[in-house]
């Protein structure tokens, strides 16, 4: 059994000023998106559509802008509806008070979807064009997420064996080993993810299907992490013994699988869809 490392959670402070670690793995998930985008723009069909100057670096530097945007805001409305609807609805205010903590993945997803329909319209790009490009660079900014949520001590898994060798014990958590559900989801949803949309991007896929695996993969994979991933105190186990992260998960996953199924009738076979 293992104690989770008290780490402050501010990294640096510069005066008045507090850096946060948190903070700081947004950053760095900023910088690897920008990172992984420039690279993305070598695969087929964005190295073909670059050379036509149909798409440009700067590209991935407004991607980059709108998506943070869709992150926060669809985020922040995600939770408030998703987990927390009554009393928001009681206290609308409160849905501003961003400092206060509470953001929701998928609908940060949401967001983002919605970010990239104005990118798409504006640009005059297919929208599943611009979502294939996103789909394998999210990833590691998923990751760098998981590693603050694990550095600040939140979102711990549930009570484990006590046998479990890396069972760990969480400030705020009582005194039983529970699953460090944070580094399960930067294992899975994060590095595992990221490695098996980036092999599978390297050859030319039909328009819509990288984004389609990503639907399906990070649904799949959270829907399993989340059977060690402690449910909100306030709502607990729902129906068919599942959690809201699970319920979340299963209209995505079934998206995805619409997705794919779309995208091998919309594409002849062996082509790729531009």
């Amino acid at each position: 059994m293992l104690n989770h490392p008290s780490i402050d959670p501010i990294a640096l402070q510069l005066g008045p000023l507090s850096v946060h670690w948190y903070g700081l793995t947004y950053l760095a998930a900023f910088a690897l998106f920008m990172f992984l985008g420039l690279r993305r723009l070598r695969h087929e069909p964005f190295a073909t559509l670059v050379k036509q100057q149909v798409w440009q670096a700067r590209d991935v530097e407004d991607i980059l802008f709108l998506g943070v945007i869709g992150v926060v805001v669809g985020g922040r409305l995600g939770y408030c509806l998703f987990y927390k609807p009554l009393y928001y609805l009681s206290h609308p205010a409160e849905i501003f008070f961003l400092w206060q903590g509470g953001m929701s993945f998928h609908g940060g997803f949401l967001g983002v979807m919605a970010a990239m329909v104005w990118f798409a319209y504006s640009r005059k790009r297919p929208f599943f064009q611009v979502m294939d490009f996103i789909a394998p660079c999210v990833p590691t900014g998923l990751a760098a997420g998981r590693i603050g949520n694990f550095i600040n001590g939140e979102l711990w898994g549930r009570v484990a064996d006590p046998a479990l060798p890396w069972g760990m014990v969480f400030r705020g958590a009582g005194d039983l080993p529970r699953h460090p559900s944070q580094i399960y989801q930067f294992l899975l949803e994060g590095l595992l993810l990221f490695v098996l949309l980036w092999w599978y991007v390297q050859k030319p896929r039909a328009t819509g299907k990288a984004s389609a695996a990503f639907a399906m993969g990070y649904g799949c994979f959270r829907f399993i992490v989340e059977y060690f991933r402690e449910p909100d105190a306030h709502l607990g186990i729902l129906t068919l013994g599942l959690s809201m992260g699970q319920w979340l998960c299963i209209p995505m996953i079934l998206f995805g699988i619409v997705l794919w199924w779309w995208a091998e009738r919309s594409s002849p076979k062996g082509s790729v869809s531009r």
